[in-house]
This record gives C-alpha cells, sequence and structure tokens, in this order.
C-alpha cells in the first residue's frame, strides 16, 4: 500500500504544538488572604445575594416617588339611539361617547417621604451587603490564620519527631555501652508515636480547614488550596488606640450603619403617617362625543375623606413604636459593637506580648537549657527524663509564639470586621 503523507500545514501545526505546550495549571490560591478575600468577592453567592438585593432596594426609589398611572374611563350611552337601531358600540353611531382622564394626586409632601423612605431602606440594604462582606472576610482571615497555624504547627512536630529520632539513637548507643537504662530508648520510642499521632491529628485539622475554607470560597470541599506563606503584618500599637477605633466604629460599622438608615426610615414613616390625616386628591377631565364631533367638556375633581381617625391614629402610634425600636435597636447594637472591640483589642495587644515573650525570652531560654540538658546527658550528668524536658520546653515556646501570631491575626480580623473596612 502507498504511504499517506500528511500536508505540510498539518506538520507545521503538530511542530508548532509540541513547541508551545498548554499553559501550566493555574496557581493554587491560599499563599495570601488577599488572594482568598479576591478571589471570594467575586464567587460568594451570598455576597452576591446581599449585593443584589441591595441593588433592587436602590430600583425601588424612583418608583416610590413617581405619581400613580393616570386612569382612562370610557362610558358608551345609548347604544340603540332610543331604539332606532341595533346596539352598537361605534362612537360615531350612538347617543353619545364621554371619556374621562382621571390622575390621582397625593396630599403635598407625601410623594418626596415614600422617595425618601425607599432611599433609606435602599441605604440599609447597602449597610447589610457591607455587613455580609465584612463577616465573610473576617471568617475567611481566621480560617487562612488557623490553617497557618496548623502548617507550622506541622512543621514543628515533624521537626520535633526528628529530633526524638537523634536522641533516640543516642539513648541506644549510651545503653549499648552500659552507660544508660534500656528505658530511655523506649521512652524516645514513645514520645516518637506520639508525635506521629499529632500528625495525624494535624492533618486532619489542615483537611476540615481546607474545606471549610473552600465553601467560603464557593469551590469543591477538595479543591487545591496553596499552604499559606506568611501572616498579614499587625497594625502599629498607635493605630489600635481605642478612642480613636471608637469614632471609626460608630461612623462606620455596617450594623450601625444600617441601623442608623432605619431609624431616619422610621422617622420619615411616622411623618408620612401623620400626613395621611390629609385627604389624597384625583383630578380629570371628561370630554363628550356627539356622533363625529367633541360638544362637551367637563372637569372632574375628587377627594377621599379622612374619617377613619381610630385606624390613623392606631397607624401613628405604630409608627412612633417602630422609631421607638429602631432607636433602641441601635443603641444596643453600639454598645455590643463597643464591647467587642474593646474585647479584641485587649487580646490582640496580649497576645502581642504574649508573641514578643516567648520570642525574646522563653525561646532562647528553652533552646539553651536543651542544649545544657543533651551535653549533660551524654556525659551521663542528667537522665533522659531531664532531656525530653528540656526538649518539651521548646516546643512549648515555639507553639506560644505560634499560637500567639494566630490569635493576634483572629483578632485583628474581628477588628476589622467591626470597622467594616481594612485598619
Amino acid at each position: 500500500m502507498r504511504a499517506i503523507t500528511p500536508p505540510p500545514a498539518l506538520i507545521l501545526m503538530l511542530a508548532l504544538g509540541a513547541a508551545n505546550p498548554a499553559p501550566a495549571q493555574e496557581t493554587a490560591i491560599g499563599r495570601t488572604v488577599e488572594s482568598l478575600l479576591d478571589f471570594a468577592r467575586e464567587s460568594n453567592p451570598e455576597y452576591a445575594s446581599m449585593r443584589y438585593e441591595a441593588e433592587a432596594a436602590g430600583e425601588r426609589v424612583a418608583p416610590a416617588g413617581a405619581l400613580p398611572d393616570p386612569r382612562l374611563r370610557t362610558e358608551i350611552m345609548d347604544i340603540t339611539r332610543m331604539g332606532e337601531q341595533n346596539p352598537t358600540l361605534n362612537p360615531s353611531k350612538v347617543g353619545s361617547t364621554k371619556y374621562t382622564l382621571m390622575q390621582d394626586l397625593p396630599w403635598y409632601g407625601k410623594r418626596d417621604l415614600k422617595r425618601e423612605i425607599a432611599e433609606l431602606d435602599a441605604e440599609g440594604a447597602q449597610g447589610r451587603a457591607r455587613g455580609t462582606w465584612a463577616e465573610l472576610a473576617a471568617r475567611i482571615k481566621a480560617a487562612h490564620a488557623q490553617l497557618y497555624y496548623v502548617n507550622r504547627n506541622e512543621r514543628l512536630s515533624s521537626e520535633i519527631l526528628e529530633l526524638m529520632v537523634r536522641l533516640e539513637k543516642i539513648a541506644q548507643v549510651r545503653y549499648a555501652g552500659g552507660l544508660a537504662v534500656q528505658q530511655d530508648v523506649i521512652r524516645a520510642q514513645v514520645e516518637q508515636t506520639g508525635m506521629q499521632s499529632e500528625l495525624i491529628a494535624l492533618e486532619n485539622e489542615r483537611t476540615q480547614l481546607r474545606a471549610r475554607l473552600n465553601a467560603l470560597l464557593a469551590r469543591p470541599a477538595g479543591a487545591r488550596l496553596a499552604d499559606p506563606d506568611s501572616l498579614r503584618p499587625l497594625p502599629a500599637p498607635v493605630k489600635l488606640d481605642y478612642a480613636a477605633l471608637e469614632e471609626r466604629v460608630r461612623s462606620r460599622n455596617p450594623v450601625l450603619f444600617a441601623e442608623e438608615a432605619r431609624i431616619k426610615s422610621a422617622e420619615k414613616s411616622r411623618e408620612l403617617a401623620y400626613k395621611n390625616r390629609y385627604p389624597d386628591f384625583t383630578l380629570g377631565i371628561a370630554p363628550t362625543q356627539y356622533q363625529s364631533a367633541i360638544r362637551e367638556w367637563e372637569v372632574m375633581f375628587e377627594f377621599n375623606i379622612p374619617l377613619q381617625q381610630s385606624s390613623r391614629r392606631a397607624q401613628e402610634r405604630e409608627s412612633e413604636s417602630m422609631l421607638s425600636a429602631a432607636r433602641s435597636r441601635k443603641e444596643a447594637a453600639a454598645n455590643q459593637v463597643l464591647a467587642d472591640l474593646a474585647e479584641n483589642l485587649s487580646a490582640i495587644e496580649a497576645a502581642r506580648r504574649t508573641e514578643m515573650l516567648a520570642t525574646n525570652r522563653l525561646l532562647p531560654q528553652a533552646e539553651l537549657t536543651f542544649s545544657a540538658a543533651l551535653a549533660g546527658y551524654e556525659n551521663g550528668k542528667v537522665d533522659f527524663a531531664t532531656l525530653l524536658e528540656a526538649q518539651k520546653q521548646i516546643r512549648q515556646a515555639k507553639q506560644s509564639r505560634i499560637k500567639a501570631q494566630t490569635e493576634a491575626q483572629m483578632r485583628l480580623a474581628e477588628i476589622e470586621k467591626l470597622l467594616g473596612e481594612e485598619l
């Protein structure tokens, strides 16, 4: 059989494809908390729903202040011309046709109040959307910090496991030389087993945290996330002054912003309830057609009579109660928000001091103690239990530092949630 030679163009395309392989898979997000926040801002369905609700509330402003649609009424009279013809609906062949065009006009100021109420409701919806994002961002920041803690703790546990392997070898050498008891070797092996069990627990916790983060990002639970590289730097202590942050919280907290909008809306609703004491009007004009010509014009004026005073007084009392409720709700929210602010500021300062203490004092002291204990064990001056205790002190100091860093990040996330913005 004759061999089939591919066309030159196909050969060129295949060569170009081999020279330019498919782009590598996009790098997994998660190394920084900012990458997670950017992704969540675009993909989280809960935040998207609140944004859409805020947009919908904004679109209610124009209809709220608009006039009602006018009404047109047509009345065809004497459709048989006093019995002279069969019934017909042709305006030129009936006795007369009356066209009435009517427009409802609310009492002066009611339309403006309805529009202002809708505007304030839209502001409240925007505040709730901001609050949803602040809550979501805080949860992402906290989960990212916890994942950082687990990864660093896992790395520390692996280092301690390697150290215990080396200590076991030292114990075996000393046991073989008759300088130590077999219990030292067994004790080192028990410590290794405990570290391996802890690594399993940390791996499980890391899987759970990644699933939680992926849920916040609206991704599959098993989607790949990069390990956190580092934590965000903490703000300078001067930026964590309670008096300055209290003023910012009062003016920018999403919950308080929404509650303030609700108070203003309740005030406008109260004004509208009192304006309902006055009647609304209807104006109309009515030309009348006889055969093919308009021969009469009428003007109509109509208004409702507000006689149901007990009903209106009940509505007014309702509006007063709703306003009082809105004010009380904001006061309660402000008290809670400021208490949370003070609590988190105290906690972040404690975490900062704990980290400095662990870094500058506990860890250097523990390392010196371990070095001395290791040398003493090799020389037969201290027992193996003392060496293990010294090793545990190093581990506890490092864990204390990592825990303090994580705690500070979680408290910072809570403060930023209260502020509704980054520090």
